[in-house]
């Protein structure tokens, strides 16, 4: 047996060619797995190339209308020869899925029954619309105004002149949102050689050690009292609520950036938001088109001498010192993101000029947005959770952390592209340095 899908009007179909045997349905359990992204909810069977079912076939059925469910979707069978539809008959199934002449027919019965998780907020919420993009927004509760807490030292990670006494010790399962640079460790001296990425999502934490094995570790504590100590060099916590929530969708096959994401939320707020002074805080729950990120290789402390008073971030540096990956990965896996932008082309006179630059820095892999913002973003690839726009960021993010299958986790490039997002927006009005 073999099968082919494609995806049309935002349905999942497989068309099966072959004899749907024992094998045949393992066979295309694993590759239905494989081919559902995690905003997938509609998925369409095309029988017209099979013959034969068998009760594995019926096996396969069931668990895929279970998955649909579970993602408040639909599940249905289209062009069922005569014997395939027998065994449905005399299985019982024919009464309990849905079954269509052809997979057009059932894809239009699909795209004119579709819910539209957007549709309250479209009725009763802003929109910002731009070349295939639409934002709605939705105004969050506000308890103080948010503010962007700065620990350690940007300028000795980018200069490598970490040393042990700029090392913190925090407990992280009281933070919400985080990112930074770090690791863990039984001490500091075991903690500083393997300094890397960092970012932390409701007390979860999450970091690239900088060993050479380029593979992430992720910890959740369960045991707030018993919580594992995080060694860090520099940590961006962020203080206080979302001002906003939008709701990100796209008719662009190849997505939205993270820099134009970035972009549509300055320009709108620079019109729109009172508060606004050139700063945000973002977070996003959403499904990637693809990942472009970077790591860094080493961890940035003394003992290493970089010429003159270059940095690691510097053309001729950042090659020894930063490992880039633009190749678009993990298409229609979830991404958790938190990062903060400056927006360059606002009035940034309410902050001071050393707090600015110790949010951010010039990466050269980023091409193309240095003059008009600087973004700072860290993210985490799940699978497994379904996405779902009429859901709260917040609880999905809390769910997602505890519930979904850890993939990944990167430093983001502003070109990382994202088919569809929830995303939190705070206008940052304080940045505080902690000693």
């Amino acid at each position: 047996m073999d099968a082919k899908s494609e995806r049309k009007e935002g349905v999942l179909i497989f068309f099966i060619n072959g004899r749907l045997d024992a094998f045949g349905a393992q066979q295309l359990d694993e590759w239905i797995k494989g081919a559902l992204h995690d905003d997938d909810k509609e998925l369409v069977l095309d029988l017209s190339g099979s013959t034969y079912l068998s009760s594995g076939g019926l096996r396969t059925f069931n668990a895929l209308k279970k998955e649909m469910k579970r993602r408040n979707g639909r599940f249905a069978l289209a062009g069922v020869g005569e014997y395939p539809r027998k065994v449905l008959d005399m299985a019982g199934f024919s009464t309990i899925l849905e079954i269509f002449p052809t997979a057009d027919t059932a894809v239009e019965d699909m795209r004119k029954k579709r819910k539209n998780p957007t549709l309250f907020n479209e009725i009763f919420y802003k929109k910002i619309e731009e070349e295939g993009v639409t934002l709605t927004i939705e105004p969050g509760w506000m308890t103080h105004p948010p503010a962007l807490k700065i620990t350690g030292d940007l300028s000795k990670v980018l200069h490598a002149r970490l040393t042990e006494s700029d090392i913190r010790t925090n407990k992280f399962s009281e933070i919400t949102y985080s990112l930074g640079l770090g690791a863990l460790g039984s001490d500091k001296k075991e903690a500083m050689p393997l300094m890397g990425e960092m970012i932390t999502l409701y007390g979860s934490m999450v970091w690239l050690p900088t060993d050479g094995n380029n593979t992430p570790d992720f910890l959740t504590p369960l045991d707030a009292e018993g919580d594992v100590p995080v060694y860090t060099g520099y940590n961006v916590t962020l203080d206080g609520p979302f001002n906003e929530y939008l709701t990100l969708e796209t008719g662009d096959p190849k997505g939205v950036s993270i820099a134009d994401i970035y972009r549509m939320i300055f320009s709108s707020a620079k019109n729109r938001v009172k508060s606004n002074k050139g700063v945000v805080a973002v977070a996003i729950w959403g499904v990637l088109e693809g990942l472009a990120s970077s790591g860094i290789k080493k961890a940035p402390i003394t003992g290493v001498t970089l010429p003159g008073n270059t940095t690691i971030m510097d053309p001729a540096q950042s090659a020894q010192w930063m490992a880039s990956d633009t190749g678009m990965s993990y298409k229609g896996d979830t991404l958790v993101s938190f990062g903060f932008g400056i927006d360059l082309t606002c009035d940034l006179d309410g902050f001071r000029a050393e707090d600015l630059d110790a949010l951010s820095y010039a990466y050269p892999a980023n091409k193309g947005t240095s003059k008009v913002m600087s973004l700072h973003n860290h993210g985490v690839v799940f699978r497994g959770v379904p996405y779902d726009a009429s859901l709260d960021l917040n609880s999905q993010v809390k769910k997602i952390v505890n519930d979904a299958t850890f993939v990944d986790m990167r430093h983001l490039l502003d070109s990382t592209r994202l088919k569809r997002a929830k995303i939190g927006v705070a206008y940052i009005q304080e940045i505080v340095r902690e000693p």
